[in-house]
């Protein structure tokens, strides 16, 4: 069905399904929109009564209707979590001329930037910085802080991000035998130990601001759907913003009509799960990935006319350069992993 194999491909433009479609319909999303009561599913892999056919039924269930879910009982310690939200957080306060150090080196997705990320939804700069951890360039582009810089940096990261693509593979064969796929499927097309992998751990912090950088149309972060297969977010408890509207709402909506957002509230021991649109192409539509934002502050979230920064730390799970996406419908064009994500990523960084 899909081939491992990294053979020419036709151009995007010459099939259906292309990367600029998707492209010109996230530009359509703006950042207007109303407040919805949804239901965020949490599946409990933990839970003695439920059979792995269960899990499988609840999480496919959750993924094809609203495109998020959440899973405890997962098996990543707190600790590892409070762990790498720290060491985070001493990265963020490091001097700029050390953060710069460790750009993000044109093409590679890894590495540190600031303020860089402009949503194609919006038209506007996402406030916030981030520094990503893909396991395959960091020495290549000495990309890792050393200890005498931060400590226990590469360490703390490395091992968060091995927990993380384990989490991620377990959820990826739950939705590959859904599929008719072999459980395999997507965890030999996330390889570790592969040249090619691209999967991503991702460290962000949401800038602190006054009350007067609430100028329109700005966002944290802008509305947007994940370019990977599958992502996992960690929340900080006490710092909101995460908002998300399903991706079939988004697709059947009416073009006048606002598009209508949901909290997801920051809780310990949860891991938040959302659907990339490489899994959606995989998967002939039937697991839609998800529009999500990061909102603004509002006013009861300010302390006097300030508020602080907001960390969250995400995986992403996106099949290595050399696999090739392929709808089996045909609804999609092939096209290789790598190709899709530089298309993707090239609409959304500045330079």
């Amino acid at each position: 069905m899909t081939s491992r194999a990294a053979t020419p491909m036709p151009p995007e433009s010459s099939v259906g399904g292309s990367v600029e479609a998707e492209l010109s319909k996230e530009r359509t999303f703006g950042g207007d929109g109303v407040d919805v009561e949804r239901e965020i599913r949490i599946v409990d892999f933990a839970d003695p009564a439920m059979t792995e056919a269960d899990i499988d039924d609840a999480i496919w269930s959750a993924a094809a209707e609203t495109g998020f879910f959440q899973v405890t009982g997962h098996g990543i310690p707190q600790a590892d979590v409070d762990a790498a939200f720290v060491i985070a957080e001493a990265f963020f306060a490091l001097p700029t001329e050390a953060k710069e150090r460790r750009s993000m080196p044109p093409g590679t997705n890894s590495g540190w930037e600031f303020k860089s990320q402009k949503r194609p939804s919006t038209g506007t700069y996402d406030h916030k910085e981030t520094f990503q951890v893909t396991i395959s360039r960091m020495e290549q582009y000495d990309l890792w802080p050393t200890d005498d810089e931060l400590a226990d940096f590469r360490r703390t990261l490395e091992s968060f991000e091995a927990a993380n693509h384990a989490l991620a593979m377990r959820i990826l064969e739950s939705f590959a035998r859904k599929l008719g796929f072999p459980d395999a499927f997507f965890t030999e097309r996330h390889d570790p130990a592969s040249p090619e992998y691209q999967s991503t751990l991702r460290i962000l912090h949401y800038l602190p601001m006054d009350a007067d950088d609430l100028a329109p149309g700005e966002w944290r972060a802008g509305a947007h759907t994940d370019f990977d297969c599958l992502t996992l977010l960690h929340q900080r408890e006490g710092q909101r913003g995460l908002q998300v509207c399903p991706g079939a709402d988004a697709a059947t909506r009416r073009s006048d009509a606002p598009l209508g957002w949901t909290d997801v509230e920051p809780v310990a021991g949860t891991v938040t799960c959302n659907i990339g649109d490489m899994l959606m192409r995989w998967s002939d539509d039937q697991l839609p990935s998800t529009l999500h934002r990061v909102r603004m502050p509002r006013p009861d979230e300010f302390d006097g006319d300030h508020v602080g920064p907001r960390y969250s730390i995400a995986y992403f799970a996106q099949a290595d350069c050399d696999a090739v996406i392929e709808s089996p419908s045909g609804a999609h064009a092939p096209i290789t992993a790598a190709d899709y994500l530089h298309q993707r990523i090239a609409a959304n960084f500045a330079g």
